[in-house]
């Protein structure tokens, strides 16, 4: 039984590091990415959360580990649909950063920020989805189109399409 579990352990170890390095340098962005996509911190890092905990079980069947950011990517944007669809519900609004005191400008940035996301809110999840990872994430047409598992041209479709949405619902004015 000692052997099995050396074993066990010298395999564990690579997925140990491994992971760990990826949560170091990804778990901020994908937990501020899944609390933009459902507007709850807490069910954020629980998204997050286990995102990391399956590519950690997967490790050793994954391919290429070079494409371990887009896989957590994948599975936060997936996990967040779930958890919308189990609640049954839209996301909420929860993504406010303290506001500075007595500073009119960090009060009319968050105003802007609130209304910005209350329009995300209001898209379909696809538009959501591409507009969050193109401008949140800086992610290019080709990565968001693998993360989503759709085509280039359906990434650029929705991306115009929530755009103008966006405009129709904010005003010329904001884009």
């Amino acid at each position: 039984m000692d052997l099995l579990a050396a074993r066990r352990a010298a395999a564990e170890e690579p997925a140990t590091i491994a992971v760990t390095a990826l949560y170091a340098e990804h778990a901020l962005g994908l937990t501020r990415l899944a609390q933009v996509m459902l507007g709850d911190r807490g069910a954020a890092e629980d998204v997050v959360q286990d995102a990391f905990t399956g590519l950690y079980r997967r490790w050793s069947h994954l391919a290429d580990s070079a494409k371990a950011p887009s896989y957590l990517r994948s599975a936060v944007l997936n996990g967040c649909r779930s958890v919308l669809r189990r609640a049954g519900r839209a996301p909420v609004l929860d993504v406010c950063d303290a506001i500075v005191p007595d500073s009119e400008s960090a009060v009319l940035a968050s105003q802007a920020r609130q209304d910005v996301l209350r329009a995300l809110r209001r898209l379909p999840d696809r538009q959501r989805e591409v507009l969050v990872l193109r401008y949140y994430l800086d992610l290019k047409d080709g990565e968001i189109a693998a993360v989503m598992g759709i085509r280039e041209g359906s990434v650029r479709s929705a991306a115009h399409r929530g755009l103008a949405a966006l405009e129709r619902i904010l005003g010329k004015e904001w884009l």
